[in-house]
């Protein structure tokens, strides 16, 4: 099964990266159906089916691609809750951020991102690193079962 037929949660603060990266995955086919938060607290909502997510599909999300830096609880902070719940821990976490810092990249590893991109200011070469990451994680790796 491909991974991005499964939904993917986007958590993006900004609308132009958001649509950028929604974009990029639709344009090679690499996207099923995408869910943008544009903060942390929206994140948890919808991996808990709190608020507007109560009655949300049950399951998990095949991947999530998380900022960093994100209004009222930093991307770092989400991935920690995240890895804290048992349910959540397989959920591969992916860390596109402009943040560039050793620090962030540090905690995100030793939080248990799966892995930490930073991205392009260039649109152009932005667009292809969504499409070579989504093309890695759709076709390369082998996720966990669906069920997890």
């Amino acid at each position: 099964m491909n991974l991005f037929s499964r939904k993917i949660l986007l958590v993006e603060d900004s609308h132009k990266d958001a649509t950028f990266t929604v974009n990029a995955l639709a344009e090679k086919n690499l996207a099923g159906e995408v869910i943008v938060t544009e903060d942390g607290e929206d994140a948890l909502d919808f991996l808990y089916k709190r608020g507007k997510y109560s009655t949300s599909e049950d399951g998990n999300p095949a991947i999530i691609i998380l900022d960093i830096k994100l209004p009222e609880m930093s991307g770092i902070e989400v991935l920690k809750k995240i890895r804290s719940e048992p349910r959540f821990k397989l959920i591969p976490v992916i860390m596109l951020t402009s943040s560039c810092d050793e620090k962030d990249i540090l905690e995100s590893y030793r939080l248990g991102a799966n892995s930490f991109v930073v991205k392009p200011v260039d649109i152009l070469k932005f667009m292809e690193t969504i499409k070579v990451l989504g093309a890695y994680w759709s076709n390369v790796n082998q996720p966990p079962p669906e069920r997890f």
